[in-house]
């Protein structure tokens, strides 16, 4: 009975820790197809989840968001809040936004975990204009 009991209980938790989005996450270039940066993800006391660039992989064109259109403008890339107001909805996150650094520009996001990695969509009417694989850091 233990054992059964012991066999469940790290069943839910695997189970319950696999729709999670919390950690870092290696984003790939579109261009490139080379490793880009490390994207933080966490949740905050507003019970909705953010990420923020942790680490740059690749040299970037200018060290600051100086295509940004919001408060994140000429930020630091390093710590730049780029997912902002995701909530979860079952094995999904939505409603919240991400911002592409290069560009300036931000869309609805949805992100949906598949094992070790992470499909991160950018959203236009409702509609994926783009979608990226983020894989796991350790």
């Amino acid at each position: 009975m233990k054992k059964l009991l012991l066999t469940f209980v790290l069943s839910l938790f695997s189970v319950m820790s696999f729709a999670q989005i919390e950690g870092k996450w290696r984003t790939i270039d579109d261009e490139t197809g080379k490793p880009k940066s490390i994207v933080e993800i966490f949740k905050k006391p507003d019970g909705k989840y953010y990420g923020k660039i942790n680490q740059l992989l690749i040299k970037p064109e200018n060290n600051n968001c100086v295509k940004c259109k919001d408060d994140r403008k000429n930020k630091p890339l390093l710590g730049l809040e780029i997912i902002r107001g995701l909530s979860k909805d079952g094995n999904e996150f939505g409603g919240g936004t991400i911002t592409n650094p290069k560009d300036g520009k931000t869309y609805k996001t949805e992100i949906v975990r598949d094992g070790n990695t992470l499909k991160v969509k950018a959203l236009i009417l409702g509609i994926a204009v783009k979608t990226q694989t983020w894989h796991k850091v350790d």
